[in-house]
């Protein structure tokens, strides 16, 4: 049997592999929102977990609308990324941080 400790310490697992992503890699637009998602996947699972565990619904049910802020997170990151591509020709954040008004 997979006991709480389980989750919770694969789920402090994946947050720390989010924050090293963020760290290492601020260059790229892409791996920098990918390590958003992580970040959030793995407190959405925290939350299943003490949901499951503590026999409560309400855990899931704010698994739902974080999804629902990730899904538009991700949305309206991508349309603007793919914004930047086409004017700039590039994603390098490095190359895109004067913006002109």
């Amino acid at each position: 049997m997979i006991s709480l400790a389980h989750y919770i310490v694969l789920g402090a697992v994946l947050f720390c592999i989010a924050v090293a992503g963020l760290f290492i890699n601020r260059k790229n637009v892409i791996v920098l929102l990918m390590s958003i998602e992580l970040m959030l996947l793995a407190v959405n699972m925290n939350f299943v977990a003490f949901s499951r565990f503590l026999g409560d619904v309400s855990g899931q049910v704010f698994v739902f609308f974080i999804l629902t802020v990730a899904a538009a997170e991700a949305a309206i990151g991508l349309a603007i990324l793919v914004l930047l591509f086409r004017n700039r020709s590039t994603i390098n954040i490095a190359d895109i941080d004067s913006m002109k008004g």
